[in-house]
């Protein structure tokens, strides 16, 4: 499902979704030209523009929002077309700067998700390069934890001998949400760093 679930409302402005699309913080708002209705940019522009707005339901920053295949089927309708750019242009802005490592520990859960997806969905595609990284990536995360063979040995420590595991795990994670991250930024305006 690549949308808002179907009996959800924009928590802004209380209304149906047009034009939804998911910041990373995994709420979905939406954004409609016909009458003004901008929701989660109105927030940005009522804030500081120098910075990336806070989710008001989380209060996390936003600093990706993603159009869901429906907005983004919409580029030929003048008004869909506009607020596509606004949202590219706030992806430009902020999607790339430099994120915290709790930042990027909260951002994976969305985006192992909409990663999945996509790698279930025949529909769409990740660039080859990005699929072939993302296997490497897990085949040597798999040998690691799994060879007997290990930088603190689980015989010696027990329990804490699962630690160096855990960390490279950990960095999967991170490296294939970074990895992910830098094709949602360039497929939505943003560009990769």
């Amino acid at each position: 499902m690549d949308g808002p679930p179907g009996n959800d409302c924009c928590s802004i402005c209380h209304g149906s979704f047009n034009i939804p699309h998911q910041a990373n913080c995994s709420h979905w708002y939406c954004e409609w030209s016909g009458w003004e209705r901008n929701c989660i940019l109105q927030v940005w522009n009522h804030g500081s523009s120098l910075q990336p707005c806070k989710c008001p339901l989380c209060r996390r920053q936003i600093t990706l929002l993603v159009p869901s295949q429906a907005s983004s089927r919409q580029i030929h309708n003048p008004e869909a077309a506009d607020i596509l750019e606004k949202i590219e242009a706030y992806n430009r802005l902020f999607g790339s700067q430099s994120t915290s490592l709790s930042q990027r520990v909260q951002d994976l859960p969305f985006l192992l998700k909409r990663l999945f997806r996509e790698l279930m969905d025949p529909q769409r595609s990740l660039p080859f390069v990005i699929k072939a990284r993302l296997y490497l990536a897990l085949i040597s995360t798999a040998v690691y934890v799994l060879s007997p063979v290990d930088i603190i040995p689980e015989a010696l420590f027990g329990i804490l001998g699962l630690l160096d595991d855990v960390i490279i795990a950990l960095t999967f994670f991170l490296h294939v949400g970074t990895l992910y991250r830098s094709t949602l930024l360039r497929r939505y305006g943003g560009s990769s760093s």
